[in-house]
């Protein structure tokens, strides 16, 4: 699949790096504020380097682990200067990182799963069905066929929306009237995606948290009536979180991750905040794959999750 052969191009580097760029701004500017005046690293270094990374949205969990690191090998070795702490401070935040699965990175699914399900759930806002017609995007750009499912009935502007999605990609969508059984809208789409060999179908849920309960029985039930028609589907279930909230973004996986089994994330709106740390601290706390992040509103801009490239990114301030 040609298209995807250089996973990080010119193009998705420079969204990359202009979607940090507001973390980054704060986060260098506290690093340089921690280290001005210092030649080695100590103690005072370390409490700057640490909360630089706390206002970063990183978490106080996750960032207590990169300093104690830090630490540990600043003992080891006789002398680290100040000139070596981005080095360091790469290093290890890299670390708390899980290494991607290469499939994902080329929008591949795998060849003995089709149609491939994948189940999207996330409270309302954080950009769930926006993710979904970007992916929608991807996919058919890899050469797989694509449909919608709208189950998410209990909004009328969110069927709008991805019905506006699946024509503007050009994919099929499966949808019913506002207020109908989500589970026979996925149902549906599942069975229709059968009947026309389709690569890959995306359905879209309800993001409601007020009532957990609800929450996992609607999921459940959803689940149920997928696995009528494909025994092991969905074969992904994509969480949806919003990186310009922060630490409510962490507080969202929780609840998610006690009402269904979630196995990957994707991460929006980091190119609208200065807390795009919290992808480090989603990552490394929940230990699940964040797949894909949104730096931006171009159908381009959500990216496949490098780890390297991300904190590479992370570390570089482009010229104004």
């Amino acid at each position: 699949m040609g298209f995807f052969d250089k996973l990080f191009g010119k193009k998705e580097k420079e969204s990359l790096d202009q979607g940090l760029q507001k973390t980054k701004e704060g986060f260098l500017s506290k690093i340089s504020k921690a280290i001005a005046g210092k030649s080695t690293i100590d103690a005072s270094v370390l409490d700057n380097l640490e909360e630089a990374l706390i206002n970063a949205d990183v978490g106080i969990d996750t960032t207590l682990q990169i300093i104690e690191r830090i630490e540990e090998r600043v003992k080891k070795e006789k002398y680290v200067g100040t000139s070596e702490l981005n080095h360091l401070l790469k290093d290890e935040i890299q670390n708390v990182l899980q290494d991607a699965d290469e499939t994902y990175k080329n929008f591949e699914i795998p060849a003995d799963k089709k149609p491939y399900v994948i189940l999207v759930v996330g409270v309302n806002g954080v950009g769930k069905t926006t993710t979904i017609g970007k992916l929608a995007y991807n996919y058919t750009k890899a050469g797989y066929s694509v449909l919608l499912g709208a189950a998410d009935t209990f909004r009328a502007a969110a069927v709008d929306q991805l019905t506006i999605w699946s024509e503007r990609v050009g994919v099929p969508i499966v949808k019913q009237a506002m207020g109908s059984d989500p589970g026979a809208v996925a149902f549906d789409a599942v069975q229709s995606a059968v009947a026309k060999g389709v690569d890959i179908v995306m359905i879209d849920t309800a993001g409601r948290l007020h009532n957990k309960t609800h929450l996992m029985d609607e999921l459940s039930k959803i689940k149920r009536v997928i696995q009528k028609v494909i025994p092991n589907a969905p074969h992904e279930v994509m969480l949806v979180l919003d990186g310009s909230t922060g630490q409510n973004a962490v507080e969202q996986a929780k609840q998610f991750i006690v009402a269904t089994e979630v196995s990957a994330i994707t991460i929006t709106k980091l190119d609208g905040t200065a807390k795009g740390g919290v992808v480090l601290a989603i990552a490394n706390q929940f230990k699940i794959p964040v797949k894909f992040i949104g730096v931006g509103e171009q159908i381009n801009d959500l990216l496949v999750f490098d780890k390297k490239e991300f904190v590479d990114s992370l570390f570089t301030l482009q010229d104004a």
